[in-house]
């Protein structure tokens, strides 16, 4: 089991049912949800220095207003290699296009790609 999982999502009912499935499936004990990537990223810089407040899975959506998961993925790809070596990413978003499948896996630190909504035989992988 991971021990902390985020979900970053502008869509509430999406992060509940992530929240709820992550949950059910003991997926991590410690969930937080963010609606912004500037909230998330905020959160991840604070805790920078402690690496075991550092989630080990961050869900993410693509399509949010002002900054987007692709934009997400830019930053936390700067962040310090211990703290991106102990993290996964995954994309967890309403896209199915070729495009952004292949610009998300693009990105070292994204390790799978899932359509929302989430369901529990999604993270059978994990």
């Amino acid at each position: 089991m991971n021990e902390k999982a985020c979900i970053i999502d502008d869509n509430e009912f999406e992060n509940f049912i992530a929240k709820s499935v992550i949950s059910k499936k003991k997926i991590a004990e410690k969930i937080t949800t963010f609606s912004t990537v500037a909230d998330s990223l905020s959160y991840l810089q604070s805790i920078e220095n402690d690496v075991q407040e550092f989630p080990d899975l961050i869900f993410l959506d693509i399509n949010m207003p002002v900054l987007n998961g692709f934009d997400f993925l830019e930053k936390f790809s700067v962040l310090p290699e211990n703290l991106r070596n102990h993290c996964e990413v995954i994309m967890l978003t309403s896209s199915d296009e070729q495009k952004d499948i292949d610009k998300a896996l693009s990105f070292s630190v994204v390790k799978n790609y899932l359509v929302k909504p989430l369901k529990a035989g999604d993270l059978d992988c994990l």
